[in-house]
């Protein structure tokens, strides 16, 4: 039997399958190229930097944050040249190469990669992913700083300063997410300036809502028109809702919990509520005397008993462990985004998500082959060992459009 936090694997330790390639893995070459092609990206002669090298660079420089674009460009390919990939000879691109390329790409063929591959990954034996019949998944936002440039100022604006200035240091952008708990795969995000609150943003993420899921949210998100969107997906919700919302006592349950309803802000009549059943709880030795007020769909006790509801709404956290992972981890602490135009941003977040969402995939993967929760393998651990191994999972050559014959598939 593993010990806690090993993992026991047919094929081998997880470096090992990390050094198959778990960029050109999770994202073949084929499916890059359909992508870009979509896109209208497909180039009309020869370049240095073709665009489906640009889209492997963009992942890379998110698995390397912080490293030089030069720097990215030979921990791309230098596993390919000692292993004799290409017969030409291929130079390190310029910086400024680099940034016109990507400039060229855009952030559309990184989107729509996104919304190709990035799905809830867990399967109904994936330990700590369920509820019941549910899959618990949560929606949150968090923000990036990104680069003091005029355009970045210009389109995502400045948090105020609490020191006195005017404003902050850098610009940031908004990002909204829906992420499986268990797993901490995201599979939704939408970004945009900084004034436009979360609550905009998610609409555009319950598309990949639905059926079968239970939605979780914090206070700071919740609202009628957002609570009758995300219930029209057929997903069940679970939300912490504010003290000062009027909750009626329609009809109480045994379990310590009542049946009630919502209604839009200027609806004093009440004249089209939604029905919601109400569980008040606090927890001990923690926030004593907090009331933690949540709102549910589930509407009926013995399909999920108060108690259950309750202790279950904490796995609302792992989204934040999982903003945590991308911004702290992958990213490094004090991330700020290196891109100076609010296009590259964007392609930028969708390179970082995609990254995360490669490593997750493995680590899903393993966790199940070993009988394990994803929980118990150490996110920092396969991003070093992915980071370790980037040189030989490049399974293409810069000099061509063609997949060579050993690269690995999904």
């Amino acid at each position: 039997m593993p010990r806690p936090g090993q993992v026991k694997s047919s094929g081998g330790r997880l470096s090992d399958r990390i050094a198959l390639g778990v960029l050109t893995r999770v994202f073949p070459p084929e499916l890059v190229d359909e992508v870009v092609a979509e896109c209208g990206r497909v180039e009309q002669r020869s370049r240095l930097l073709p665009a489906r090298v640009v889209v492997y660079f963009v992942l890379a420089m998110c698995l390397f944050s912080g490293q030089g674009y030069e720097e990215v460009a030979r921990l791309l390919t230098q596993g390919l040249e000692g292993l004799r990939r290409w017969d030409k000879p291929w130079r390190v691109p310029t910086t400024a190469a680099i940034g016109r390329a990507r400039r060229r790409l855009g952030p559309e063929p990184l989107r729509m990669l996104f919304g190709r591959v990035c799905r809830p990954v867990a399967t109904p034996e994936t330990a700590g992913a369920w509820y019941r019949r549910w899959r618990l998944v949560a929606v949150d936002g968090t923000v990036f700083n990104v680069p003091d440039s005029e355009a970045n100022s210009t389109f995502f604006g400045r948090p105020g300063s609490g020191r006195g200035q005017q404003r902050s240091a850098y610009p940031q952008v908004r990002v909204a997410a829906l992420v499986e708990c268990g797993t901490h795969a995201v599979f939704a995000a939408a970004s945009g300036p900084l004034s436009v609150h979360e609550q905009r943003l998610i609409p555009a993420l319950l598309g990949r809502a639905g059926p079968g899921m239970l939605l979780m949210a914090d206070r700071g998100i919740t609202g009628f028109e957002l609570w009758q969107a995300a219930s029209a997906t057929g997903a069940d919700l679970l939300w912490r809702v504010r003290k000062n919302i009027v909750l009626p006592v329609l009809h109480p349950f045994d379990d310590g919990s009542y049946l009630s309803e919502i209604t839009a802000a200027g609806d004093r009549d009440r004249r089209d509520p939604a029905q919601v059943r109400v569980i008040e709880y606090r927890l001990d030795g923690r926030d004593e005397g907090t009331v933690y007020r949540l709102i549910t769909t589930v509407c009926d006790p013995g399909q999920a008993p108060a108690a259950e509801l309750a202790a279950l709404y904490h796995q609302r956290w792992e989204i934040e462990n999982t903003l945590d992972e991308i911004k702290t981890h992958q990213g490094g602490r004090q991330l700020v985004l290196r891109s100076q135009h609010p296009d590259g941003v964007e392609q930028e977040i969708y390179g970082f998500l995609l990254v995360h969402h490669a490593l997750r995939d493995v680590m899903h993967q393993a966790a199940c082959e070993a009988g394990l929760d994803p929980d118990r393998i150490s996110f920092t651990r396969t991003l070093n060992a992915a980071r370790r191994h980037v040189t030989g999972q490049a399974a293409l050559s810069p000099l061509t459009t063609h997949a060579s014959p050993d690269t690995h598939r999904r």
